[in-house]
């Protein structure tokens, strides 16, 4: 019989293996929830980027121009430079074959709208048709701008959608007339656009009627450009940045700009944005993947770590299960079951509240370049089982030790 001392310390030691394995098992448990919820703001992230290029074509070019910094050929810097017709014109003739959507502007800021009793400023552009597909444009009364309007210099509006609810609330405004700035306008189509009520202030209407109308003369703002699509990313970014390339330098020859002027003419490139933004969005995924990992490891070596503990402190119990025949297999089996129990509990745990926690909380959350952080199912759930795999073999070596545990020796350890 054991004494009531030799009790206490049995219970001692109980509730002592106890605590440990609870407090790896919370650290296998806190990795996978930190690397799921890293891998779902990492997706978040894409989710955000993807949204805000969907707001324009995900190829568009877009080309306007600024103020000389530099000198050149006897002209001083600070020189404004304006794109005319006749750029656009040559641009859109050179590259026919390449050109899938394409629209100079002309742009007025404040145009004054004005319906019976109700009116409001806004954004004012002369585009041609195709302006409607580089803005990602979708129609939901009437019709967009179209190429009889611009060639009869019709006095014809496409009204974004909140531009429709200032003016006319509830009723249609198909076929009514609006004033803008005092002149007359029929209004064709009613728009809305991915980018939101922002975007849908805005006001289209023939660049040559605007041109016209509203003084503009040949001149124009920027020039708005989307090319054929290619087979692969990688070819429709390297026929864009040659594209790009072509038009800086075809414009900055054409208005005597310096070649080493660098705020002069400016050439945005969607599709070497999307480059940059997913070329980061990887680098931060794999930091994320990095950091999770990391915590990962820790709780491994957590497990490798208590099951040593755990067979030190069972040492004479291992002796006596040995001295009773017990076979090396059966102790390390024993070690094991032990070290893959505490993972995948842990594990399954952690990725339990993990996805919960994303799938309550992702849908609704909304920030700037953040929008539905989630994570696939399968890559999580493969993560665990994995975790499983790494916890059996952190647990391997502490049970091939005990199997090496000679009886004797065991039953003498204090």
């Amino acid at each position: 019989m054991f004494s009531l001392e030799r009790w206490q310390e049995i219970l001692e030691t109980i509730s002592k293996n106890r605590l440990r394995t609870f407090l790896t098992g919370l650290s296998v448990a806190s990795g996978i929830f930190i690397l799921v919820i890293l891998l779902g703001f990492g997706q978040g992230m894409q989710n955000g980027i993807s949204k805000e290029f969907e707001q324009d074509a995900s190829n568009r070019i877009s080309v306007y121009t600024g103020v000389t910094s530099v000198g050149y050929k006897g002209l001083n810097p600070g020189r404004f430079v304006e794109m005319t017709n006749e750029d656009y014109d040559y641009l859109i003739t050179k590259y026919e074959d390449d050109l899938q959507f394409k629209s100079s502007v002309y742009r007025i800021w404040s145009g004054i709208l004005s319906f019976k009793n109700e009116s409001g400023s806004y954004r004012v552009e002369g585009v041609y048709p195709d302006y409607q597909f580089l803005e990602n444009a979708s129609l939901t009364e009437g019709r967009y701008i179209n190429y009889s309007d611009q060639d009869s210099k019709a006095k014809v509006i496409a009204i974004g959608n909140k531009v429709k609810q200032d003016l006319f609330k509830d009723k249609s405004p198909i076929g009514e007339q609006v004033q803008i700035n005092g002149i007359n306008f029929k209004v064709v189509g009613v728009y809305t656009d991915p980018g939101g009520e922002r975007e849908e202030t805005r006001v289209f209407l023939p660049l040559s009627t605007a041109q016209r109308v509203f003084g503009g003369a040949d001149k124009v703002n920027n020039l708005g450009f989307t090319l054929t699509p290619k087979g692969t990313f990688q070819d429709a970014l390297a026929q864009s940045l040659r594209f790009s390339e072509e038009i800086e330098v075809f414009l900055k020859e054409r208005h005597l700009i310096s070649p080493d002027d660098t705020s002069a003419v400016n050439v945005n490139n969607t599709l070497e944005n999307a480059k940059r933004f997913y070329d980061l969005i990887w680098m931060i995924k794999t930091f994320f993947w990095f950091v999770g990992i990391c915590t990962l490891i820790a709780g491994i070596v957590g497990v490798s770590n208590i099951m040593l503990i755990i067979v030190k402190e069972r040492t004479k119990e291992i002796g006596i299960r040995k001295a009773l025949g017990a076979q090396p297999l059966s102790i390390v089996s024993m070690i094991l079951h032990e070290s893959i129990f505490v993972t995948t509990i842990a594990g399954f745990s952690g990725l339990i509240v993990s996805m919960g926690l994303l799938e309550i909380v992702g849908p609704n959350l909304e920030m700037d370049y953040i929008r539905n952080p989630s994570v696939n199912f399968n890559v999580a759930i493969t993560t665990v089982f994995i975790l499983v795999i790494a916890g059996a073999l952190a647990g391997f070596i502490p049970a091939w030790r005990a199997s090496r545990i000679k009886p004797i020796a065991a039953l003498r350890e204090e």
